[in-house]
């Protein structure tokens, strides 16, 4: 039997959803907590005047969320079982924090979203659902939680799983299943309970245990921006008395091997690849998310922030983007705002050319709006200073995203997807100003 798969999940849900309860259900009846950790919190609860061990206490463990009761970081926890590893990113709840959400969403195979059994759908269960779908989270696992404080009624869960497959429908998620749980007691986390024999499915644990991985990086191209040139004065020289030039970065998608065509971008300029480097030492072949340096056959000016791409199918540079956006800021987004755009490993000045709607969390639609507000997910235009190498996020996770900052404080403003490239020159886009 081989070593067991890796399944990174982040959960989300709303306040009060039981979300740092249910996590630390799964860590404690998976056996995944330390004696040490678990008699901490068995006196911590002791001390509150608790009749059993508070499991939240597992995962909220900031101060700051102990008193108020919330989780207002991601924390990132690993735990295995014997058929697979899991790192998971236990993400806030509040509506202030959807930063987190999307942080922690943004690498993830799965995520597990807590819905109250009592309340149904929210808007910030839609919110975060809407999240899922523009990351394109290939995995979505809702847990309608406290199913015991509805006395373990079928017709509950239906109507709630109804409410859900509705809004997963409309925002185009392509898996999302439920399961019915209680996070203080224990049913359908790790073992199937009894108290719901109406529920033929899998427990939660089985559900994420089960669940496919990512696709073969061998289906993808290459794609592989550089973070760093490697010109050591001491390296020694080749055959032809050349100085060692490495290309450091991690691959974003796909295989690379020594021999292969490749284009480096903006650029355009075509050359192969002589070899490829580790500390560990040389390979004949990489993929993703290796960390490697590649040497390349010809003498090329390369710079942090160019995109070395298999030769076949490479993208094409823009400075024009269409791009759904997380807004994340107090400050609103509107028309001729202007920032800095990271792109991989580029980072360069862009400028809003028009917002073109925002999504209503209820009928989860796009709907005409001049600007964006605070956690507003909605779809601009936007126009770089310098090209980038951009790709529709649903094609290519890694070289779809970007942020938007503060060019003067370093905040992070949004969290961005791009959508399919303009058709020609973005209107008006000479009156942009970047």
């Amino acid at each position: 039997m081989g070593a067991p798969t890796l399944l990174r999940l982040a959960t989300a849900g709303s306040v009060d959803d039981g979300k740092s309860t249910l996590v630390g259900r799964l860590l404690h009846d998976s056996k995944s907590v330390l004696a040490d950790q678990l008699d901490a919190v068995e006196r911590v609860s002791r001390d509150r005047g608790l009749a059993h061990a508070d499991l939240a206490l597992l995962t909220d463990g900031l101060r700051a969320e102990r008193e108020q009761g919330i989780t207002i970081d991601v924390a990132y926890r690993y735990f295995a079982t014997a058929d697979r590893s899991f790192i998971l990113a236990d993400c806030p709840g509040h509506v202030q924090y959807t930063r987190n959400t999307v942080t922690g969403a943004s690498t993830a195979d799965a995520v597990v979203l807590l819905v109250d059994a009592r309340k149904g759908v929210l808007e910030q269960t839609r919110r975060h659902l809407a999240v899922a779908a523009l990351l394109r989270v290939p995995h979505v696992v809702v847990a309608v939680n406290k199913i015991d404080l509805v006395g373990f009624d079928a017709d509950v869960y239906a109507r709630v799983s109804a409410d859900l497959a509705a809004v997963a429908s409309d925002l185009g998620l392509p898996d999302l299943r439920t399961v019915p749980v209680s996070a203080l007691e224990g049913d359908n986390v790790v073992d199937r309970s009894t108290r719901t024999d109406w529920y033929a499915g899998p427990s939660l644990l089985e559900v994420l245990e089960t669940l496919p991985v990512a696709e073969d990086p061998g289906t993808e191209e290459l794609r592989f921006p550089v973070q760093l040139t490697l010109r050591p004065q001491d390296a020694a020289r080749d055959a032809a008395h050349r100085e060692y030039r490495g290309y450091a970065g991690q691959i974003a998608a796909g295989v690379v091997r020594v021999g292969d065509e490749v284009v480096v971008l903006p650029s355009g300029r075509r050359t192969t690849v002589a070899g490829i480097d580790t500390a560990d030492g040389e390979l004949t072949e990489a993929f993703a998310p290796m960390s490697v340096a590649l040497r390349l056959a010809d003498d090329i000016d390369v710079a942090r922030g160019d995109l070395i791409a298999a030769a076949a199918q490479a993208p094409e540079p823009t400075r024009d983007l269409v791009a759904t956006l997380c807004w994340l800021s107090d400050v609103p987004l509107s028309k001729k705002s202007r920032m800095l755009l990271k792109h991989t490993t580029r980072t360069t000045r862009t400028v809003v050319g028009a917002v073109d709607g925002v999504l209503d969390l209820d009928s989860v639609q796009v709907v005409p709006g001049d600007d964006l507000q605070l956690n507003d997910i909605g779809r601009v235009r936007l126009r770089t200073a310098e090209p980038i190498v951009a790709e529709p996020y649903a094609r290519h996770r890694r070289t779809g995203a970007f942020l938007l900052i503060d060019s003067q404080s370093g905040q992070t403003l949004a969290a961005g997807m791009i959508g399919d490239p303009l058709a020609g020159k973005a209107e008006h886009a000479d009156d942009w100003d970047i």
